[in-house]
């Protein structure tokens, strides 16, 4: 039996100070992104093309149009903003620059608001990525910006017929230990921007070329929290490069990267607003 004030198990409510709050949160993020020339987007609900963002197809909520065509609920919004722009709004705008306030949902019942960026065209990660930083700020959310790179665990598994991308998914450290390479080792402890250059003076070519893109992007952060994690990879079906996590206390509030649909290389970045809200929720009490 389900009682008449039960809701599905990962939908959310908000009312009162929660739902000011949420406000509040996304009006700093609006105003931030319109005072640097982001223009708001707002995208359906419905979706013919969601498989084209979700890795695993299982977390899409499924059902079918008047004429019997797949649809699923929006389970993503960047590949579909993109999308959008290009494929639908293309003759009708030039803008690049482009921020949405929306929710996601995935099966069974989960919805997971986000203040979302993308920036069409744009191979700088650290353009958005200081985005995220100022947000934050004007919250007063003190938060760590991990930076990692796809490409560095991809690199690795064709290197060493021992490793598979699931040892990066799972943080493996035993098995990369046990292969005795010393550049590797130093790589897998590797933490803070002032080590660069020395796992760069002994790694392969391919992977310092990969590092070196890191150390770029903590030179161009108005951040100094941050720390660099070379061995951590995200189940993403379109980050394929530079990305970039921001986390309190092991809680991920925002995270981001450059992806490419198609030719198009883009960079982006969501915050977790549901997240952001508990804490600051916890915060103030």
């Amino acid at each position: 039996m389900i009682l008449e004030h039960e809701i599905p198990n990962g939908s959310k409510l908000y009312f009162g100070k929660s739902a000011k709050l949420k406000r509040h949160i996304e009006q700093v993020a609006s105003e931030i992104l319109d005072a640097n020339g982001y223009e708001e987007i707002v995208t359906p609900i419905f979706s013919y093309h969601q498989h084209k963002s979700i890795a695993d197809e299982r977390e899409l909520i499924r059902i079918n149009d008047e004429k019997n065509n797949a649809l699923s609920l929006r389970a993503d919004s960047t590949i579909d903003v993109v999308r959008i722009i290009e494929k639908r709004l293309g003759h009708n705008t030039k803008e690049k620059k482009w921020f949405y306030i929306q929710p996601v949902f995935t099966y069974p019942t989960t919805e997971q608001y986000q203040v979302g960026v993308e920036f069409m065209g744009e191979k700088n990660l650290s353009s958005v990525m200081n985005l995220t930083v100022e947000i934050f700020e004007k919250l007063e959310v003190k938060s760590l910006i991990q930076i990692s790179n796809m490409k560095i665990p991809q690199l690795l598994v064709e290197m060493f017929d021992a490793l598979e991308i699931d040892d990066f998914r799972h943080i493996n450290i035993d098995k990369f230990i046990n292969l005795k390479e010393e550049w590797l080792t130093k790589l897998v402890y590797l933490q803070y921007i002032e080590q660069v250059d020395e796992v760069m003076a002994i790694a392969p070519k391919a992977i310092a070329d990969e590092l070196l893109k890191m150390k770029e992007l903590c030179e161009q952060m108005q951040c100094d929290n941050a720390v660099l994690a070379p061995m951590y990879y995200a189940k993403m079906l379109y980050y394929d490069e530079l990305y970039f996590r921001s986390i309190v206390e092991n809680e991920v509030y925002a995270r981001g990267g450059r992806y490419k649909n198609g030719e198009l290389t883009s960079v982006g970045f969501a915050i977790y607003t549901d997240a952001l809200c508990e804490a600051l929720e916890k915060e103030e009490k």
